[in-house]
């Protein structure tokens, strides 16, 4: 059963950011009542800046949220379980067998780690998802197809349930080969399909393939997480047309929790700030971001008292927007998650993010799968682009790039079908340097 209506949310999404920061302000001292001084990792942390005697106090140990400035940063690696411990992250609030919920990182930085969820934590994921819900308009009546392997990643099964929750028709289809997806997206006449992006543009091909126009399913929505790809106009645009429907990112991760959703006019995403405290850490000076200025998201979250992070380091590369039309109030993610820092890739002094390369490939709807592969030639940097290009015309492609980054890059066509398909988080970078 969910706990919060559409009107209340909606109610905290036309906040203002006063009373949005005092929301925070009460929300951020429930939750430091309740972990502490019980969660040993953030007792231990916070030991040299919090006053614990405050905790006591009828106004609660923040007075201000601003105070939560002057507490440190949570780093993923520090998260990560000591050798010889139990084998999952070592934020835990309370004993292990309070826990209900299994899940794991992806690891696709670093060794994949399990974070652990009360059945208290869970309810709040279900009540965090319906924000994206609302956002992709899913109404009860809808039936959801889950284009996931499922396995131990928490985004697909907290999807999943919070659709039922929501009323909804849910289809799982794990275990099954992307044609047989398709079969079944059809029998049972889904409406909205959850998938990453790359694997929406792979279904769209292997229906291709097999005589199947994806456009003429019936899909009304498509909604996405994972990858970048989600908010980068050409990708959205590209998923759009080839499965006639409407496009709906989201944002969220493992050990945090999903905090993002696609905004109204596709600009980008919110964060969903009535159930995190988002800071923004400017990459040129270290200090909070300005208005549209390129920063690192910094994320607490308020309603997971058993796995909580404070003031986390993501290391998504954002450009935050408080000021903007939207009826929704909470922060604006200019283009979505832009990149990440641990991404970024320096060639011959530029800087270039994977995602800028995806949004130029894209941009050529002939392209249907690539590759880039980063080496040196002699002392220079080199980047070569492999890619599947019905047209085999690579010149266009190279002088796009070339116009765009400001870097000569070599393109060569290969055979359709013989790059590598992502069902997952896409790696279409290979940095051999």
């Amino acid at each position: 059963m969910l706990h919060t209506t559409f009107l209340e949310r909606r109610r905290l999404e036309s906040l203002s950011r006063g009373d949005l920061a005092e929301h925070q302000r009460r929300r951020l001292n429930v939750l430091v009542k309740a972990i502490l001084p019980r969660n040993r990792f953030y007792a231990e942390k916070l030991a040299p800046q919090f006053d614990f005697d405050r905790l006591s106090d009828a106004n609660g140990p923040l007075g201000s949220l601003d105070e939560l400035a002057e507490w440190p940063y949570t780093f993923k690696e520090e998260l990560q379980p000591v050798a010889g411990s139990e084998p999952w992250a070592s934020n835990l609030t309370f004993p292990q067998d309070d826990y209900l919920r299994y899940h794991q990182t992806s690891g696709t930085r670093g060794r994949p780690m399990a974070v652990l969820d009360t059945g208290e934590d869970w309810q709040w994921w279900l009540e965090c998802w319906q924000y994206v819900f609302d956002a992709a308009d899913i109404q009860p009546n809808d039936r959801l197809l889950m284009a996931f392997s499922f396995g131990p990643f928490v985004g697909f099964w907290s999807a999943f349930e919070a659709a039922i929750a929501r009323g909804c028709l849910v289809v799982p289809a794990g275990g099954l080969t992307t044609l047989a997806r398709l079969e079944m997206l059809r029998s049972a006449r889904a409406t909205v399909v959850f998938s990453t992006p790359s694997y929406a543009l792979h279904m769209a091909e292997v229906g291709a393939a097999h005589q199947i126009d994806v456009a003429h399913l019936g899909l009304r929505k498509v909604v996405l997480a994972g990858e970048p790809g989600g908010s980068i106009p050409h990708v959205r645009a590209r998923i759009g047309e080839l499965w006639d429907a409407e496009v709906f990112d989201h944002g969220g991760a493992t050990e945090i929790g999903p905090w993002g959703y696609g905004d109204a006019t596709a600009r980008g995403m919110h964060v969903m700030e009535s159930e995190f405290i988002a800071e923004f850490l400017s990459l040129e000076t270290g200090q909070a971001a300005v208005e549209g200025e390129l920063s690192e998201l910094v994320l607490t979250n308020l309603g997971r008292v058993g796995c909580p992070v404070i003031r986390y380091r993501t290391g998504d590369l954002v450009r935050p927007i408080w000021e903007h039309e939207s009826a929704n109030r909470f922060v604006l993610l200019d283009g979505g998650i832009v990149g990440r820092s641990d991404d970024m890739l320096v060639v011959r002094g530029v800087n270039i993010f994977p995602s800028s390369i995806d949004q130029i490939l894209r941009s050529f709807p002939e392209v249907v799968e690539y590759r880039t592969t980063i080496d040196k030639a002699g002392a220079m940097d080199q980047i070569t682009v492999e890619v599947e290009d019905r047209l085999e015309e690579p010149a266009r492609i190279a002088e796009e790039l070339r116009l765009r980054l400001g870097l000569k890059i070599e393109v060569y066509p290969v055979p359709l079908g013989s790059l590598p398909r992502f069902e997952g988080k896409g790696k279409r970078v290979i940095d051999q340097r």
